[in-house]
């Protein structure tokens, strides 16, 4: 069941939102300021928020920099009276997925809920792959590393999934070769491979998570999930 969580102090609009956005299949929960939200988040995994960006006990957009922090997949949709390009733009460069000035229809903010919720895993395809200090989305072909965007080739992706859905595994060169590398060439050169593994490991950050397993191949490290 999806959680959207609403963060906006005025009374009247909040209440509206929770009314229009309720259903037998969503949950939704309100707060009227950063204090309770943070309290409502400590209770929960949420689906999505909706933040307003001027509230009493703080600013909305250094909300979303620590909410994206804690959760870079999770979606955000702003709400805001500020319709300049300059508030729209910083709202998006910090990480928002959508925004909507006030005042608005509540069949389009619906709308644009139910497109966010499709978009982050809500659609029958696989979720976000989450553990630790990593997110990877493959269907996306996004990543990150403790909070931190990495950029993966073609190549470094098929490793990495590889590696991630056999966790706990020893997978041999040869497999990994024969996986990765299906454009029908020939020859693949083993020491691509290797360069492939060192590229992955220094990007992630992940040296103690991919070993290498001697005269085998490589392994991610599975650990507790």
């Amino acid at each position: 069941m999806d959680q959207i969580l609403i963060i906006e102090d005025d009374t009247g609009l909040n209440q509206g939102l929770c009314r229009a956005l309720k259903s037998g299949e969503r949950q939704v929960f309100s707060c009227l300021n950063l204090k309770t939200a943070r309290e409502q988040l400590l209770c929960g995994k949420v689906s999505l928020v909706l933040l307003d960006i001027n509230l009493p006990d703080g600013n909305g957009l250094d909300f979303l920099q620590e909410l994206k922090t804690a959760d870079p997949m999770l979606p955000v949709i702003l709400l805001t009276a500020n319709d300049t390009d300059m508030d729209i733009v910083a709202g998006l460069e910090q990480g928002a997925d959508d925004y909507i000035t006030k005042p608005f229809s509540l069949a389009v903010l619906r709308a644009r809920v139910n497109t966010q919720l499709r978009k982050h895993g809500r659609d029958g395809r696989p979720g976000p792959w989450k553990n630790g200090r990593y997110v990877f989305d493959f269907e996306k072909m996004q990543f990150w590393a403790d909070s931190r965007a990495v950029e993966l080739s073609k190549t470094e992706q098929k490793l990495l999934r590889l590696l991630v859905e056999n966790r706990g595994r020893a997978m041999s060169r040869t497999a990994l070769i024969d996986r990765i590398w299906t454009d029908g060439a020939e020859y693949v050169d083993e020491n691509a491979l290797s360069v492939t593994v060192k590229r992955l490991r220094d990007k992630l950050g992940a040296q103690e998570d991919i070993q290498t397993v001697y005269g085998i191949g490589y392994i991610w490290v599975k650990e507790h999930e």
